[in-house]
């Protein structure tokens, strides 16, 4: 959470100088000094790699102050529905001040930090160097999963006597990336290598909807109507034929987004993906019956021709037998 706080919330670039905040420091550390100036950046690097608790300290302290940081990771923890879960300080040591979660939050808390490019960069990089006003520096990843699982792509570890071993993982393979969360694990590397490899045999990558085939029948919409990305998700072969899709069409058409695309699963939604409007020309309009019906039917014919491909990679379902409307 100190990684992701950050990361929203400061520049990079910006230099801090080290205050006594790090004296009272202890565990792991990357051996900051008081008085010594080094930029966040690097100080994210020493905390990811090295679980430098003096790091997380200097980026709490010299950023937003450690009471106004600790608030904004609990805010944090709050929107991402994480429970049964209390920051109290910003390195995660527990014998004074009492943090306490669960995996499925950390699971939670994993799942979004991951969305964010840098963090993906930095729990990916197996050495770093680093240079403040005092000394350089060359960290080595101490996450054992990136070295001895070729699929892995990064994770973060952690201990303390209350917790024991825990990990945070994620490892990539098909064009498929699964996150695995592990608390007071003994052999947590191991475990994580086995499970992945599980997992990896049981789910597929589908392609749900395809925005290149994505279209609404003329019965409810003019069809001039597009989605910007398409959606994926990771699911076992039983489990195909209970994802449903709902279209939702506002009634007023004028703004930006003209609708919703609710994606779900055994009737749990798994998402959301906005539907637009093309702006329509007087020549698209004086052509536009000849112009939908074809379109329609060429994007029905596409759809189902990838459907029917069983060995493509990511494996698209059939979702126009499954869309419903409502207006």
């Amino acid at each position: 959470m100190t990684c992701i706080i950050v990361l929203e919330n400061v520049d990079l670039d910006r230099i801090v100088e080290v205050g006594d905040e790090v004296l009272e420091m202890y565990g792991t550390s990357v051996y900051l000094e008081v008085g010594e100036k080094i930029t966040i950046k690097d100080l994210l690097y020493g905390l990811m790699l090295r679980s430098g608790n003096d790091a997380a300290m200097v980026l709490a302290t010299q950023t937003l102050g450690e009471e106004v940081f600790i608030q904004k990771m609990n805010e944090k923890a709050q929107e991402l529905k994480m429970k049964d879960t209390v920051f109290a300080n910003p390195h995660g040591l527990d014998e004074k001040s009492k943090n306490y979660s669960t995996a499925y939050d950390m699971a939670l808390l994993g799942r979004y930090a991951y969305q964010n490019k840098e963090y993906r960069k930095i729990i990916s990089t197996k050495k770093y160097y680093a240079k403040s006003s005092f000394k350089s520096f060359s960290w080595h990843n101490r996450m054992s999963l990136l070295y001895q699982y070729d699929s892995c792509v990064g994770g973060k570890n952690g201990y303390t006597p209350a917790a024991g071993k825990t990990l945070v993982s994620y490892a990539k393979k098909n064009n498929m990336t699964l996150m695995m969360v592990s608390l007071d694990d003994s052999e947590l590397y191991n475990n994580h290598q086995k499970m992945y490899d599980v997992y990896f045999h049981k789910f597929q990558k589908y392609l749900i909807l395809d925005k290149d085939s994505f279209w609404v029948s003329n019965t409810f919409s003019d069809n001039n109507l597009y989605i910007k990305k398409s959606f994926y998700y990771s699911l076992r072969e039983e489990e195909v034929d209970s994802v449903h899709t709902l279209v939702e069409l506002y009634s007023n058409n004028q703004k930006k987004i003209v609708g919703m695309v609710h994606i779900q699963l055994n009737q749990e939604e798994i998402g959301v993906i906005p539907i637009y409007q093309k702006k329509r020309t007087q020549e698209m309009d004086s052509n536009s019956f000849f112009h939908d019906l074809f379109d329609n039917l060429k994007k029905f014919i596409e759809g189902l021709q990838k459907s029917l491909m069983p060995f493509s990679e990511p494996r698209p379902l059939d979702i126009y037998n499954s869309l419903e409307f409502s207006l």
